[in-house]
């Protein structure tokens, strides 16, 4: 292969490494502003917090769009069509993402599963193989999971429950937004603004159905400025959280997707060690923890040496 070549290959890479990155630093941040919000000021109402992420996407997007910043079809009758299931999934996916989040070290054990979860879809809706070395990736990744949540001083059913639903939603949502931003489909600024348009208005009815919307109404914190940044962060993170993953999905695979997700819990397990005071030290889960980690770093490496290869195998044909 030519320098050139070689060069173009590269510069061809570049974009699928630089939104997997975007992902990964929008994913820790939002996990950090969530529990700030959720945990620190205790918040009650996660589904109100998703509300306001929601609202952010559709007002954030309808601006640009009037402007002409960006550009997405107009509504009309085929768009249920061409979006369905990802309101539904995106709706899984978002509240059990923040239901989860009340333990911080074991949410990010336990959200491995995802890729175990995101391979097995991608075999049996993408049709896709997998070489030996990602599954024994994905197998250490998932051992040390095991591990660590064997000794978890601090198991708690509910969270564990709703950790291991947001695995399944988001390996789910991964796969099916890499078919929707696809030519096809809506795009990637489509499906953010129909996701959001769509789904606002049955959740803030759920909401306010369990009183839920009530807890966020009367909450005591409304008056402290500290709060409103944090809650204002987290509405304005969900919207780039979201971009994220659509844009990360569309320059790779979402096999990818979540793997730089798994990455990402590299740094807010240990973060969770020593931050937040919800996380009960032991040798065994700080092993388990390291194996997921270690697991997750050679899945990355060895997804994105594939990626490179096959860029490079592209431009020499």
């Amino acid at each position: 292969m030519s320098v050139k070549a070689t060069q173009q290959a590269e510069h061809a890479g570049l974009p699928k490494f630089l939104s997997a990155l975007f992902y990964a630093g929008a994913s820790l941040l939002i996990t950090v502003v969530n529990k700030t919000v959720l945990t620190n000021f205790r918040f009650p109402s996660y589904l109100c917090l998703g509300i306001g992420q929601m609202i952010a996407t559709i007002v954030i997007l309808y601006a640009a769009k009037v402007n002409q910043i960006v550009q997405f079809q107009d509504f009309d009758k085929g768009i249920l069509l061409k979006i369905f299931p990802l309101p539904l999934l995106y709706v899984g996916n978002h509240i059990t993402g923040l239901a989860s989040t009340k333990n911080l070290p074991m949410f990010t054990v336990l959200r491995k599963f995802t890729i175990l979860m995101t391979m097995i879809m991608e075999v049996y809706i993408l049709r896709k193989t997998f070489p030996n070395r990602l599954i024994y990736s994905v197998v250490a990744i998932v051992l040390g999971a095991l591990v660590a949540a064997s000794s978890d001083l601090a198991f708690d059913v509910e969270s564990y429950t709703f950790i291991l639903l947001n695995d399944a939603f988001t390996a789910a949502n991964n796969v099916y937004t890499k078919k929707k931003v696809g030519p096809e489909g809506l795009g990637k600024y489509g499906v953010l603004f129909y996701n959001a348009v769509i789904i606002v208005i049955p959740t803030a009815l759920a909401s306010a159905f369990t009183g839920d919307l009530y807890k966020a109404a009367i909450f005591k914190d409304w008056m402290k400025v500290t709060f409103i940044i944090c809650f204002f962060m987290s509405c304005i993170m969900g919207f780039v959280l979201m971009y994220s993953i659509v844009l990360c999905s569309h320059y790779n695979s979402a096999l990818t997707t979540t793997v730089v997700g798994a990455i990402k819990n590299v740094a807010v397990a240990y973060i969770g060690i020593f931050v937040g005071g919800d996380y009960l030290f032991s040798w065994t889960n700080f092993l388990g923890l390291t194996i997921c980690m270690l697991g997750g770093l050679m899945y990355s490496y060895l997804t994105f040496s594939k990626t490179l290869s096959e860029d490079k195998a592209e431009q020499g044909n």
